[in-house]
């Protein structure tokens, strides 16, 4: 089993159960895919398995984010130990990046 979920008053809380390689990471993203789909929540919770995610962990979040903010439905994480650092009196980079980035 890759992931498990809950959904409770609008939010589908889904946690991907271990880090996650090459060969699976498509099969999660389109498991939370069909989740939304199925459920329609008006969140979505991604716990994440550790505090330093794998590469391949890192790309079926972005895709299930991706996703989410197509439909309008907000998206979170937890789970994941994020630092960014800018100098000081900078602002942190920001990190909406990619083809679909909207301007």
């Amino acid at each position: 089993m890759l992931i498990t979920h809950t959904l409770d008053r609008g939010t589908l809380r889904v946690k991907i159960q271990h880090e996650l390689d090459i060969t699976n990471r498509a099969a999660v993203a389109l498991q939370i895919e069909a989740l939304v789909a199925a459920h329609r929540p008006d969140h979505v919770l991604l716990e994440l398995p550790t505090a330093q995610p794998s590469p391949a962990t890192l790309s079926a979040m972005a895709r299930a984010q991706r996703m989410c903010r197509s439909l309008n439905v907000a998206f979170a994480v937890t789970g994941a130990d994020v630092r960014i650092e800018g100098e000081r009196g900078q602002a942190p980079p920001r990190l909406d990046s990619g083809a679909r980035r909207q301007r």
